[in-house]
């Protein structure tokens, strides 16, 4: 489940200046548009309310502090007393607890006797609200979404209705959510040849990597996520990598599974620590050289947000589907039509989330995927002869609409290729990273594995988001024959499960990962949550097979 936890940002009370102003009509008369004085609660909102009633009881105290202090300053001075200069000050407290929106509270601390006060409250983006009137001392909550993430600078301005005494306070809020910024793809780093490594050579058991992403191929700082095609390469034992953010603790997920001797890439959307690095965590007994290309990054400002589409096939070279019938030969490129095919538009692409599969291979080698226009510098799907291997990719669209795919093999191959969505400057949902959680595994004695032809179905708990997908690592392990995972949204709500009125859902035709008898395959899902918030996993072997599920993110809609 993704965390309910509001991220609880009420900040104490500013102090502002008091403007009077010649009296005027009383509450009754008062200007601005009704509005409820608290609107209902959920927990989140209540976890707010009573963070910015805290404030807001501290603030006041400090402000009788501070009186007591200059009047008793002013008598040993033997100064003459003096009538004290009424107050009246406002103050915010803010909280975020989804991509596009935030939660706020306001209140007046004044010594003004009888004080109701109207609250006119600009949220930056040129809406305004106007609570009128609640009495001084008491707090007015809004709840608001803005269209696009980034930074806003919220202005209130509290009026006396009584003595039209003003005060204005200003606070910058950044909400949660992160759009995204494809680049061209680059190497961060490879332990092979010392690209991006402290010291060259592999990595050790149980040892760590540091990969720098901020201030590197142009990536800005300040980015809250990076996405990173991994690849595990000259494997001395078993294991797996786990890829978190630097100055976090280890999460207990993982991103890259591989035996020993292999060469296995897997895509990773990870959180970038405050310092600019992310971490590549050998979790094998055995030495592992390690390689990370980065296709794009996630900044808390507004660039490309995220629409999922249903999975369809673009292009099966078996079938002569989106491109020639017939294997990619050796050292080859093939170009593939991606703006205005599978459900995406014919402009505004700037990126594309892919599942690309290769199968069989005549000889080992790799595939790189890159954008229409460019020359291939990286590596996304890893194969030796005659497996079927997949990996998602995520990669920039080029001017032209279109996207390249090279077999940099010395063997020809057939290649698959699987759209999940895309990203554009009008996409409605941003990426929010969540605490690495593990959903979902079958190891244990109970839930018993995934039978052959059968299907697993995940809900998830919005917390009143309105999620678009969720960005998700599937983990096939001890299978007990061959077969394939596909994975989509299910037409059944988790009411109808319960209520044991779901039916049966139909499986797609697309794939995000395959594998053999008694391997361990793993890939990154980002899957469309539809209309249900329900995910169905389908085992599409005729034999049972150990699945775990990882929750990394999930992109939510404004």
């Amino acid at each position: 489940m993704i965390s309910a936890a509001v991220v609880a940002a009420a900040v104490g009370f500013v102090p502002a200046t008091a403007q009077a102003a010649a009296p005027s009509a009383g509450p009754g008369q008062a200007p601005g548009a009704n509005a409820p004085a608290a609107p209902a609660g959920s927990a989140q909102d209540t976890a707010a309310q009573e963070t910015a009633k805290a404030a807001a009881a501290k603030a006041a105290a400090a402000k009788d502090a501070a009186a007591k202090s200059t009047a008793a300053k002013a008598g040993q001075a033997g100064a003459a007393p003096a009538a004290q200069q009424s107050y009246f000050e406002v103050g915010m407290g803010t909280s975020t607890d989804n991509a596009h929106g935030i939660g706020l509270a306001a209140s007046v601390s004044t010594d003004l006797p009888d004080s109701y006060v109207a609250f006119d409250i600009d949220f930056g983006d040129g809406s305004t609200v106007v609570h009128d009137y609640a009495k001084a001392g008491d707090f007015v909550y809004s709840k608001y979404t803005y269209a696009e993430v980034g930074s806003h600078r919220i202005t209130i301005t509290a009026t006396d209705l009584m003595t039209r005494t003003t005060a204005t306070t200003t606070k910058d809020v950044v909400v949660d959510g992160s759009e995204f910024t494809p680049t061209a793809p680059a190497r961060l780093l490879d332990t092979r040849d010392g690209t991006g490594a402290a010291a060259g050579g592999p990595v050790a058991a149980f040892g760590t990597t540091r990969v720098k992403v901020a201030g590197n191929a142009g990536i800005p700082a300040g980015v809250s996520a990076v996405v990173l095609n991994i690849t595990a390469t000259n494997t001395a034992a078993p294991g797996h990598v786990i890829a978190y953010a630097s100055g976090k603790a280890r999460p207990a997920t993982s991103n890259v599974n591989f035996a020993a001797g292999q060469t296995v890439p897997n895509l990773a959307v990870v959180p970038v620590g405050e310092d600019g690095y992310v971490e590549l965590a050998n979790r094998s007994g055995g030495t592992v050289d390690l390689i990370a290309d980065v296709t794009g990054y996630f900044t808390r400002s507004a660039a490309n947000g995220y629409t999922s589409v249903k999975p369809s096939r673009l292009v099966d070279t078996r079938e002569g589907l989106g491109t020639a019938r017939g294997q990619v030969g050796a050292q080859s490129t093939f170009g593939v039509q991606i703006a205005g095919q599978g459900g995406l538009p014919a402009q505004g692409v700037t990126a594309v989330a892919l599942n690309v599969t290769v199968t069989d291979p005549q000889g080992p080698g790799h595939l790189t995927v890159f954008p229409g226009g460019q020359a291939p510098s990286t590596s996304n799907v890893n194969f030796a002869a005659g497996q079927t291997v997949a990996n998602a990719v995520i990669v920039p669209v080029g001017p032209d609409g279109r996207i390249s795919i090279r077999n940099g093999a010395a063997f020809p191959a057939d290649v698959i290729v699987d759209v999940t969505g895309y990203y554009s400057a009008d996409g409605k949902a941003a990426y929010l990273p969540v605490e690495p959680t593990r959903l979902y595994d079958t190891r244990g004695s109970i839930p018993l594995p995934l039978a052959g032809q059968d299907y697993y179905h995940q809900s998830v708990w919005t917390s009143g988001r309105a999620l678009e997908a969720l960005v998700l690592n599937a983990t096939v392990t001890n299978p007990q024959g061959s077969g394939h995972l596909s994975v989509a949204p299910d037409p059944n709500t988790i009411d109808d499960y319960m209520a044991g009125k779901a039916v049966r859902p139909t499986p797609p035709t697309s794939s995000v990962l395959n594998w053999t008898k008694d391997a361990t395959v793993a890939n990154l899902v980002q899957a469309s949550t539809g209309t249900t918030g329900v995910v169905d996993f389908f085992n599409r072997g005729w034999q049972p097979t150990d699945l775990i599920v990882d929750l990394f993110g999930a992109y939510d809609r404004n």
